[in-house]
């Protein structure tokens, strides 16, 4: 029979579990593109159906939790629409580059945000990278390079791929600086409602304009991929970042690529060669230091983690 917990106790298990939050965040986050391939509609379409299944339980999160969804201004209500804009654009070229490129590099580059805010921060700024700000640079161009030049070898439309999931990450860093400001007027459940109202119709019109399968014959892959998503990845992310500094969040990040590369050879004989994984410990490690450095001003518009 155990005795009640003491006051050193429960901060414990609070840590734990927001530790345990924040891994199974980034897992189920990487088994998106994995459901991707197994949905039967078009790419674009599969991240219609991820972000459009979820909203209306953003939306309701949004109201459980008491964050205002109205009485806001104009300015950061436009803000917050343009960020789901680039969102939209986001998953659509993330979604396009994972039905062509091996899965680990997938998820790298989609999540290349974090060094392009980085660099964001230094031309904001106007002064050059110092100390581990060059490493994190020079890890992340040399690791693209060996996975570019890999996924070269292999075929042009992996390379193409690729490119579009590195078009994915520089979205994403669009949407975030987008929504600086805005968060200050949102909480975060809110932003992701609104945003993610934006985001629907730009899939929707990309989807269509692109003559792409629309209609699942199979639901299972679509809602489960809105589940895992955008409600459990990005809620159990939304719980745990607060409780860590940026080098545990960079480091808990590297999951995603791991899980990635597992179900990628698991599942659709993805072998990954040493060269493969240098490339992948460089990008990896840029992320992390990416996530690390903070420039010594904040930069306008601010850059945060996420």
């Amino acid at each position: 029979m155990t005795g009640p917990q003491t006051g050193e106790d429960q901060p414990l298990r609070a840590k734990a579990l927001a530790l345990a939050a924040l891994l199974l965040g980034n897992v189920a986050l990487a088994c998106g593109p994995w459901l991707v391939r197994l949905a039967d509609t078009g790419p674009v379409s599969a991240g219609f159906w991820r972000v459009a299944l979820a909203l209306p339980f953003l939306f309701l999160l949004a109201g459980i939790t008491g964050e205002r969804l109205g009485g806001i201004p104009r300015k950061a209500v436009l803000l917050v629409l343009a960020g789901g804009v680039f969102f939209g654009l986001d998953i659509a070229a993330w979604h396009v580059g994972i039905g062509d490129t091996r899965l680990a590099n997938a998820v790298l580059f989609g999540n290349a945000g974090s060094v392009i805010l980085m660099v964001w921060g230094f031309v904001v700024l106007r002064r050059l990278p110092i100390g581990r700000e060059w490493r994190a640079i020079i890890a992340a161009f040399a690791g693209s390079a060996v996975l570019l030049g890999r996924s070269l070898e292999l075929s042009t439309a992996n390379f193409v791929g690729d490119l579009f999931c590195l078009l994915a990450g520089l979205l994403y860093a669009g949407y975030l600086l987008l929504l600086q400001d805005a968060r200050k007027s949102f909480g975060s459940w809110s932003v992701l409602a609104l945003s993610s109202s934006a985001s629907v119709a730009v899939l929707f019109v990309v989807a269509q304009l692109s003559g792409e399968p629309f209609w699942p014959t199979d639901w299972t892959p679509v809602l489960v991929l809105a589940f895992s998503s955008q409600l459990l990845g990005q809620g159990l992310l939304v719980y745990s970042l607060k409780a860590f500094s940026p080098l545990v969040i960079g480091i808990a990040l590297l999951t995603q690529p791991a899980v990635a590369a597992l179900i990628g050879w698991l599942a659709f004989d993805e072998v990954l060669v040493p060269l493969d994984l240098l490339g992948i410990v460089l990008v990896g490690s840029a992320l992390v230091l990416a996530r690390m450095t903070a420039p010594r001003e904040p930069p306008r518009p601010r850059v945060n983690p996420v």
